[in-house]
């Protein structure tokens, strides 16, 4: 199963971008046997500045055909480690062949892209910066590779 993120705002470098590439490298590794990845980042500029709608339009653009969508939104479900993990195998093993995840602009996404999506996922009750959202979702990425690899990157 492939796994996009598809991310408003670009990363043009510094230690985020650093750990992002990181975490993509070892989550391509480790997830190659269990048949998750590669792992690709769809960074979108709006330079008009048309707010969450022309945003959505940009998302929706980057979405591959066919894919199916988890939205990130802090109304989302709140997941342990496990159970993302648990999550990812099931959409993989259900026949999923892309699952992008949705990071809007500072505004959140567009209604329709969160309904439309297969779910909704929350990393947690804060507010993070966007930056450090693709970070947290790419660890938990790799993570959630790890343990179903079994290995012992994951300590309970």
């Amino acid at each position: 199963m492939r796994v996009h993120i598809c991310a408003m705002g670009r990363l043009k470098g510094g230690p985020e971008a650093e750990l992002i590439a990181d975490y993509v490298q070892r989550f391509d590794k480790t997830g190659r046997a269990l048949s998750l990845g590669p792992l690709t980042l769809h960074q979108l500029d709006d330079r008009k500045g048309g707010g969450m709608e022309a945003e959505a339009v940009l998302l929706e653009k980057s979405i591959p055909p066919g894919a199916q969508t988890i939205a990130l939104d802090e109304r989302g479900t709140r997941l342990t480690s496990r159970e993302f993990a648990a999550q990812l195998a099931d959409l993989r093993d259900a026949g999923t062949r892309d699952l992008a995840f949705l990071i809007g602009g500072a505004d959140g996404l567009a209604a329709h892209l969160r309904k439309g999506s297969a779910g909704a996922l929350s990393l947690g009750r804060m507010v993070w910066p966007h930056k450090l959202a693709r970070v947290m979702l790419c660890e938990q990425l790799y993570r959630a590779a790890s343990i179903l690899a079994g290995t012992p990157y994951h300590r309970d």
